[in-house]
């Protein structure tokens, strides 16, 4: 009975867990009988913790919040927790045996709001792939097909998520690391606005602001009623978003407005956009019409602009070079070539080669283009709906490098995150939704864009696509 429970989203748990029907122990104790069995085949969890899982699902003083008891896993990357491992996807950390000292704000919020985490999932060296193949912790399978890419940077939280291991888990996006592993896996993936969710303790931003930390989900419902958990500022953020004129989980019940969407039905600059991908945003496209939307083809045209891809990678690059001289400070011995993967080390070498004034060129290079791109919407779109991917889910070893082709993977990541970065860089709110599978089962995503703050109108949006296509009904092959 209790695996058949398990196919419910994190607020269904939650409630029975309030209605007395089912303990926060009972949840728990099958969430790891799954994970003992799938994980193996898997390999989205790296970093276990059941005992501990065990004691928090027991203890007298388990937060009654909004998901008490339902179980949940933080990806590797970010979402620290004190005295747990953490590696980002490292070699370097994994042979240090780094723990971390203390909670990030992220996971004490999620602690706060009941739920219980059963471990850390796998993920790419320090996020930089759309791919989960780190040399230090092996692939993550996707579970439509085991042979193929459950997708990055939150590979290893997708996979997990969409396998039945646990309803939703931690994860963030850099370029895409949310959207994209949702749209190969088949579930629900927000990536909130910048400035939504706090990186703090430690870190006021991550990629200079590019980077956003959330989570991934079955059901919208749970990606609103989370962003409420998470949302707002802490003490010494830089910048926070404004907040929402009504909780997140209540805008899914308001009135929807009847909005004008933009359709984009081709690949940005020189990227084929595959038949399969094209043939989701159709769908999508009928739907929203269906709806009661106005849908006509239009997108920004900056998304057309390569420059805008040349000095994104720029300032990631600059970032990397910082992350592998930081993590050398904490450990006590500097990171060299030998530490790292192929892709990794070159991108570093990239960003060492920037000056302080090139990189703060390329920041406003970017601040321009990301002005560029909302103008779109401040001129009378109030959704952009695209493909998440330009293509289906790889096979595995597909986005690798080598240390002759360090940039191999890179350059194959691209039409991953064509769709996707663009909005990392100008910190607007998107989303993925699983309303496409191909002839051969492999689930396809499409992204909805909103002006920045307007996660209520995505999240309206996505609710109502999910009553019209639902897909809680669709299994991979691996599942609980």
């Amino acid at each position: 009975m209790l695996d058949d429970l398990m196919l419910l989203d994190a607020t269904a748990q939650a409630d029975l867990v309030r209605r007395r029907e089912v303990t926060p122990g009972e949840l728990v104790d099958a969430a790891i009988d799954r994970l003992e069995r799938l994980n193996p085949l898997l390999n989205a969890v790296i970093f276990p913790a059941l005992d501990a899982s065990r004691d928090r699902a027991a203890a007298s003083d388990l937060p009654d919040g909004p998901f008490r008891g339902v179980p949940f896993l933080m990806k590797d990357l970010g979402g620290t927790e004190a005295g747990r491992p953490y590696c980002s996807g490292m070699a370097f950390l994994k042979r240090a045996e780094w723990t971390e000292r203390e909670n990030s704000y992220i996971t004490d919020k999620f602690l706060a709001a009941g739920l219980v985490i059963l471990g850390r999932t796998n993920t790419p060296e320090l996020g930089l792939l759309p791919t989960t193949e780190s040399a230090a912790f092996g692939p993550t399978h996707n579970p439509w097909r085991l042979t193929h890419s459950a997708g990055g940077s939150s590979g290893g939280s997708a996979a997990a998520v969409a396998a039945g291991i646990v309803p939703a888990a931690h994860a963030s996006d850099g370029g895409g690391s949310i959207r994209i592993p949702s749209s190969m896996c088949g579930i629900v993936g927000l990536k909130p606005t910048r400035g939504r969710n706090s990186f703090g303790p430690v870190l006021g931003e991550r990629w200079s602001g590019f980077s956003a930390e959330f989570a991934l989900t079955r059901s919208v419902r749970d990606a609103a009623a989370l962003l409420d958990v998470t949302a707002g500022p802490m003490p010494g953020d830089p910048y926070f978003a404004a907040p929402p004129p009504l909780p997140f989980a209540d805008a899914l019940v308001a009135p929807a407005p009847h909005l004008r969407v933009g359709a984009m039905r081709r690949g940005p600059r020189d990227v084929v956009l595959h038949p399969e991908c094209r043939a989701a945003v159709d769908r999508a496209a009928r739907l929203l019409g269906d709806l009661g939307h106005r849908v006509e083809e239009s997108h920004p045209a900056a998304l057309d602009d390569p420059a805008g891809v040349m000095h994104f990678a720029a300032i990631v690059a600059a970032n990397v070079a910082r992350a592998l001289d930081a993590w050398g400070e904490r450990v006590g011995r500097r990171v060299g070539p030998e530490d790292v993967e192929p892709h990794v080390w070159a991108f570093a070498e990239r960003g060492r080669d920037l000056s302080g004034a090139d990189f703060l060129a390329n920041l406003d290079a970017v601040h321009a283009y990301g002005r560029r791109l909302a103008a779109w919407w401040h001129d009378g779109f109030d959704l952009l709906l695209t493909p998440t991917c330009a293509e289906p889910p790889p096979p595995l070893g597909f986005m690798t490098s080598t240390a002759d082709e360090p940039y191999r993977g890179l350059l194959r990541a691209m039409p991953y995150s064509a769709y996707t970065s663009a909005f990392n860089v100008s910190g607007q709110p998107a989303i993925s939704l699983p309303l496409h599978w191909t002839a051969d089962d492999l689930p396809v995503g499409i992204q909805l864009v909103a002006a920045y703050g307007r996660e209520d109108l995505l999240l309206q949006v996505a609710a109502q696509l999910e009553q019209a296509a639902p897909w809680k009904h669709r299994r991979p092959q691996v599942h609980a």
